[in-house]
């Protein structure tokens, strides 16, 4: 069987392409990094991979908001290269400004990249604290459909955002989002509780983390994963409290679920 291919999709201020590409890679992925500029100019190149992952950063270095630039160059180029990518059954995974850019296009909540209705039913906004937060958050994987985690599962992983706040339109996105099973992921304690700042670190409505899609094939989150697949990452790791790296559960498990 062929090596599934990953897409890394990069632009001006994108940080964490690297370190995104490395941790494919050691899940197995033939992984490439492309400039949005690369993409626009073929959008069906995107067929050619079975992954597609918008890493963290600074697309753009956040003008306007956090990955809106990026988005809007998804919305108005490359919308229905990612609605039949979408479509086809494959991934996608968007990590902190990726994330930013897939809500802001309309990836999320509803896997539809749609200038009308995007931003509509939800956003991120700045933290409730007023700064950039930088530290490490446990999460609780809640939802049964999200491909990328086993539902039930604590893991921790470290942030790095100043707009993070998750934000529905009102009580009915959320309750569909509740309803549907695509809260993918909540800030919780080690304990899976869930608790203020900074167990919440951003002020995120239900504490969520990370949404996914209805299908549960396109998930987007505020932590970065890609920091955290080798246990010498971990802060706490020589006083041997780390038996796993969790960030490399997100990316063996599209491995295996595209094999």
């Amino acid at each position: 069987m062929a090596t599934p291919k990953a897409l890394v999709l990069r632009a001006a201020g994108t940080n964490c392409d690297r370190e995104t590409t490395f941790a494919l890679a050691q899940a197995g992925f033939e992984a490439q990094r492309v400039h949005v500029f690369r993409l626009m100019e073929d959008p069906s190149a995107l067929r050619a991979y079975q992954f597609l992952v918008i890493p963290g950063g600074f697309s753009y270095g956040d003008d306007v908001a956090g990955g809106k630039i990026l988005a809007n160059q998804m919305i108005h180029h490359l919308a229905e290269a990612l609605n039949e990518f979408v479509a086809a059954g494959k991934l996608v995974l968007g990590i902190c400004n990726g994330f930013q850019a897939m809500i802001k296009a309309g990836l999320l909540p509803w896997a539809k990249v749609d200038g009308a209705t995007a931003n509509h039913d939800a956003t991120l906004a700045w933290n409730d604290s007023g700064r950039f937060e930088d530290r490490w958050v446990h999460l609780r994987a809640d939802s049964d459909k999200c491909v990328f985690l086993p539902a039930g599962a604590i893991v921790a992983l470290p942030i790095a955002h100043g707009e993070g706040k998750f934000i529905p339109r009102d009580e009915h996105v959320l309750e569909t989002l509740r309803a549907n099973g695509q809260i993918a992921v909540r800030y919780v304690d080690a304990a899976g509780r869930p608790g203020p700042y900074p167990i919440n670190p951003n002020g995120s409505v239900d504490d969520i983390a990370g949404l996914c899609d209805p299908t549960g094939r396109v998930m987007g989150l505020m932590p970065h994963p890609e920091r955290f697949v080798d246990i010498t990452q971990h802060p706490q790791w020589t006083r041997g409290k780390v038996t796993r790296p969790d960030g490399a559960i997100f990316f063996r498990r599209a491995f295996e679920a595209l094999r």
